[in-house]
């Protein structure tokens, strides 16, 4: 069942509930049906070991654990395990640091780059058809929107 489908349903009431916390919600079950799509498509990785692959490569320099756990927003451990499965499949290695023998730096395998090149059609068809019919200018309203709740999320968290 898709979100419209659900909430048009009579199995749910969403009547009173905040539009706030409807959002989260959405937002939520947006991103289940969207890893659970992606998994589906890309069948050798899941999305987030994908999407860790994104975040390694839009980094200027190979990132430590540490720097791609901030830019991930995620733990180090599950960043961890992510990049563990990685490495088996032959998508990134380590290297330590030259100039800090302490941290280990996380590269993209030759394997890895084949792989992004070989679903880089598919991957923005997908994107192409996902954002079809959806102005920039409210694609960039929904960028700042969440940027804005993640900066309210940051200043509760450090004033507890």
């Amino acid at each position: 069942m898709n979100i419209e489908e659900v909430i048009q349903s009579d199995k749910v009431d969403f009547s009173g509930i905040p539009s706030n916390y409807y959002l989260l919600g959405l937002i939520s079950a947006f991103e289940n049906r969207f890893q659970a799509m992606a998994d589906n498509t890309m069948q050798e990785i899941s999305w987030k070991q994908f999407f860790a692959i994104i975040c390694i490569n839009m980094c200027k320099e190979p990132p430590t654990l540490k720097e791609l756990s901030d830019v991930l927003g995620s733990s180090h451990q599950n960043v961890k395990q992510i990049l563990l499965k990685l490495e088996k499949k032959d998508f990134i290695r380590f290297q330590t640091d030259e100039t800090d023998k302490r941290k280990q730096r996380i590269l993209l395998t030759e394997h890895c780059m084949e792989f992004c090149e070989k679903n880089n059609d598919m991957s923005r068809g997908i994107m192409e058809k996902m954002f079809g019919g959806i102005a920039e200018s409210d694609i960039e309203t929904t960028i700042q929107t969440i940027i804005r709740i993640e900066k309210n999320l940051r200043s509760f968290a450090d004033n507890e």
